[in-house]
């Protein structure tokens, strides 16, 4: 299996030597400022008590508070938790936000829980961690299998705690209790603007327009981004979920998925569809591909099944370094997931910024104060991807670190 922090260092090696990084800052990035790991008592609906192992990891705060998901999942441990939060590091500083980076998580199973059961363990962390997160400090949001409930839940507890309530404690939360309009879609979005840009290349470069797409994931992002594609004439040829995939070369009516899913659980079992792994969906023959489930799914060993032109990462870390490697030597162009989908974190911060100015900003200008930033964020990316002849991910982890760089040379000179 694929370390996920050895991945992310990998990375950040290579950038480094694009951008000729100062060793400081270079060893500075290769550790996280704090590790937080913490027991997480909760009772049991059957009265019996369980203990679960939580993280909490504040990586780098150049920039500004630490920033980034909370995932309740079985496979969450320290070196996923790692590598996330340093991608969230290069995420905010590729998309040009005041914030640094930060993850944390559960190691459970959320769907083995009572709702009960989820508050009362939701509660307990936000005890354990409230000394350490806070507007100025440190703001979670929601991740894998998290939602607006549980930031809403933190909110509380962490107004119990500290004898006051402070909304921008954490982003992603419910409309009537601090949240943002457009929150829900934002990961997606995003993605979708890159999609239009490099179509509008595509386009003008050679005449030809990008079609056919295959999505990996049906969750927020992956299904939000369905919908987009669809509307805007796409043809969206596959999708998945945890349960399996479906298939259909004339392109499939997201609308319809959606309704099948919400009354089955699963896109599985379409009306006129095959059915497709989830491995197999990822090597169709498509012009786009975007992985919008979990990492770590193209890997070296089948990054040369990989036919389509362009993978849009909306995933956190789906492909490694090794199909890197392959996927560039193959001409396969990958924006990758600190770029394609920083939608999510830049309007987290809209939403933070709100709050604490106590305002509110109707949909439409939150999309578009997105786009004002996702758009010139990939076009730099590019710039510098053709400009050094390197990938797509090299060139937007190098543009992060020139940012991350600007900012230490400034924190430096400020503590002399």
């Amino acid at each position: 299996m694929n370390n996920p922090f050895e991945n992310a260092m990998q990375q950040l090696e290579k950038a480094a030597k694009v951008v000729d990084l100062n060793n400081d800052v270079f060893e500075r990035l290769k550790k996280p400022d704090k590790i937080i790991q913490m027991k997480v008592p909760v009772e049991m609906d059957n009265g019996e008590s369980k203990v679960f192992e939580g993280y909490r990891v504040q990586y780098n705060n150049w920039a500004g508070p630490y920033k980034g998901g909370l995932r309740f999942y079985p496979s969450v441990d320290l070196d996923e938790v790692k590598a996330l939060s340093f991608w969230m590091t290069i995420k905010c500083a590729v998309a040009g936000i005041p914030m640094g980076g930060g993850k944390g998580g559960i190691t459970v199973n959320p769907k083995e829980l009572s709702e009960s059961e989820l508050e009362k363990l939701t509660r307990s962390f936000t005890r354990e961690l409230a000394d350490d997160i806070g507007q100025k400090i440190d703001v979670p949001a929601p991740d894998v299998y998290t939602t607006s409930q549980i930031m809403d839940w933190i909110v509380d507890e962490y107004a119990k705690v500290k004898g006051e309530k402070d909304l921008a404690v954490v982003t992603g939360k419910s409309l009537d209790n601090g949240g943002s309009k457009g929150r829900d879609r934002a990961t997606a979005m995003g993605g979708f603007f890159i999609l239009e840009e490099i179509r509008k290349q595509e386009s003008e470069k050679a005449n030809k327009q990008l079609e056919t797409v295959a999505i990996q994931g049906f969750g927020n992002a992956g299904n939000v981004m369905a919908s987009l594609c669809y509307e805007k004439g796409y043809k969206v040829v596959a999708v998945s979920d945890s349960k399996g995939g479906i298939y259909n070369s004339e392109g499939l009516a997201i609308n319809k998925v959606l309704e099948h899913k919400q009354s089955t659980g699963s896109v599985s079992g379409f009306e006129g569809s095959k059915s497709v792994s989830n491995e197999e969906l990822l090597e169709l023959d498509v012009d786009v591909l975007v992985p919008a489930a979990l990492e770590n799914q193209i890997t070296g060993e089948n990054a040369d099944k990989i036919k389509a032109k362009y993978i849009i990462e909306l995933a956190n870390g789906p492909v490694t370094p090794e199909a890197d490697a392959i996927l560039a030597k193959n001409g396969v162009k990958s924006v990758p997931d600190v770029l394609a989908n920083s939608g999510g974190v830049t309007v987290s911060y809209f939403e933070w910024k709100q709050n604490v100015d106590n305002d509110y900003w109707e949909e439409e200008v939150v999309l578009s104060k997105l786009k004002e930033l996702i758009v010139p964020a990939f076009n730099k990316v590019w710039k510098i991807s053709e400009e050094k002849q390197t990938d797509l991910r090299t060139a937007a982890f190098a543009l992060a670190l020139e940012r991350l760089q600007d900012l230490w040379y400034t924190i430096s000179k400020q503590e002399k």
